[in-house]
């Protein structure tokens, strides 16, 4: 933990929960689009990338890529987390979202996708066509460093989906 800052929850964040509320208010009066996963990255930096564990989720999107809203679909240990499509889709299927984009942090900084997030990320967009809710993208999030420029890896873009 940083010493200049308070523990509130899973983040370090001084008032974690003033940034989610900021963040909800954000998604529900601007609906922002969400085109490129440098949008993706943008808008989940500031709500992951101080997380100690971490954090699944989706952002559920209409047909336009509009965001509708962002559901924390799992919180794991500092390594990882399990997901399975029931809780990845459930709020996706109640708001009649088109399609979503999946989007965790790396506590370590380490934007590299895992074999178990692979796994899993292949697994939702199987579950995914099933139901008709079209899985984007899924970006992991990590930190810049001085040899590492890019703090996101997209599935899309490595042609991991």
């Amino acid at each position: 933990m940083r010493p200049d800052s308070t523990r509130t929850g899973p983040c370090l964040l001084p008032d974690y929960r003033a940034v989610m509320e900021a963040f909800a208010n954000y998604v529900s009066t601007q609906r922002p689009l969400l085109q490129s996963p440098e949008d993706i990255a943008r808008l989940m930096r500031p709500v992951l990338t101080s997380c100690e564990q971490e954090q699944m989720h989706a952002l559920l999107l209409d047909a336009k890529n509009g965001l509708i809203a962002d559901a924390m679909l799992t919180m794991g240990l500092a390594d990882r987390t399990q997901i399975h499509p029931r809780e990845a889709f459930r709020e996706a299927v109640r708001l009649s979202c088109s399609r979503l984009i999946l989007v965790h942090g790396h506590p370590s900084g380490d934007p590299t996708p895992s074999a178990q997030d692979i796994a899993a990320t292949r697994q939702l967009v199987e579950a995914g066509k099933i139901i008709g809710i079209e899985v984007l993208d899924h970006v992991v999030l990590g930190r810049r460093t001085e040899t590492r420029v890019k703090d996101f890896v997209s599935f899309r873009q490595e042609n991991l989906l």
